[in-house]
């Protein structure tokens, strides 16, 4: 399917590794010209050289989005190559902390970091989309939005904050041209949780073989109706359904890549 997407030009947030990358790699398949952004110039270089290497066009763009100097730096490299039409708010972190660990230091660093920086990206790209009659905000936000557990309190609630302003945006920019949605991961197999899976296995009882380990780690980390984790290219392939002009009537909406963790109707 011809996506339609040749010629634009899409910021991916925290692009380079993991899922961002995924979909920075997928984006650029479909032409889209691309900005990998991350902290580390190194390594969101080497993305970009493997776009290029493959003929594919990327620009990089370096920077804390925590603070207004690094959001300012980022979306005036962004910029430079030319207008944005795409933006991909994945940018974010988490600590493995408890209630009782999550001071309110920690809470304020992980609004800061996973919601807030995506509110200074919006505000300094949305605009002009805006201007031009077209654009494509897209959120990476999680299940723990809607059904959190009580570890992570504070990752869960940031999540949360990103589908609600995700939803809140929408209905900002009806009748723009703009639409604003949010991709849903459930467990992705990254290569450090491949790694970790592995080592904890024999411990656990899971078996030997990659596929037993898998699918009974899937089991007790996460039930699911496919029965294993699902893959960073699996939630590439929903944010270039978002991005795209065949999602011209779908905002303010979650698309959930998740393997049916999130059970319920809505």
């Amino acid at each position: 399917m011809d996506m339609r997407l040749t010629g634009k030009r899409a910021l991916i947030t925290g692009s380079s590794a993991g899922l961002g990358q995924a979909a920075a790699l997928m984006l650029a398949d479909e032409g889209v010209e691309v900005v990998v952004h991350g902290r580390d110039e190194a390594r969101a270089t080497a993305v970009a050289e493997t776009i290029r290497s493959s003929g594919g066009r990327a620009d990089v763009a370096v920077g804390d989005l925590a603070d207004d100097e690094g959001a300012d730096a980022v979306a005036r490299e962004a910029l430079a190559g030319g207008p944005v039409d795409i933006l991909v708010n994945n940018a974010g972190a988490y600590d493995h902390l408890s209630w009782a660990d999550a001071t309110p230091e920690v809470w304020a660093r992980a609004y800061e970091t996973n919601v807030i920086s995506g509110v200074r990206m919006i505000q300094r790209l949305v605009p002009q989309m805006r201007e031009r009659g077209w654009g494509r905000v897209i959120q990476i936000g999680g299940g723990l939005a809607t059904q959190p557990i009580a570890a992570l309190p504070h990752y869960n609630a940031t999540l949360a904050a990103r589908h609600n302003l995700a939803v809140s945006l929408a209905r900002e920019l009806k009748g723009s041209g703009v639409t604003s949605n949010v991709v849903a991961p459930g467990a992705i197999l990254v290569d450090a949780l491949k790694e970790l899976l592995t080592t904890v296995a024999p411990a656990q009882g899971w078996g030997t073989t990659w596929e037993e380990i898998e699918h009974a780690a899937a089991e007790d980390w996460g039930s699911n109706d496919i029965g294993r984790f699902g893959r960073p290219e699996e939630i590439a392939a929903a944010v270039v359904y978002l991005a795209s002009p065949h999602a011209d009537y779908v905002s303010g909406a979650t698309l959930r890549v998740d393997g049916g963790t999130i059970r319920n109707v809505q």
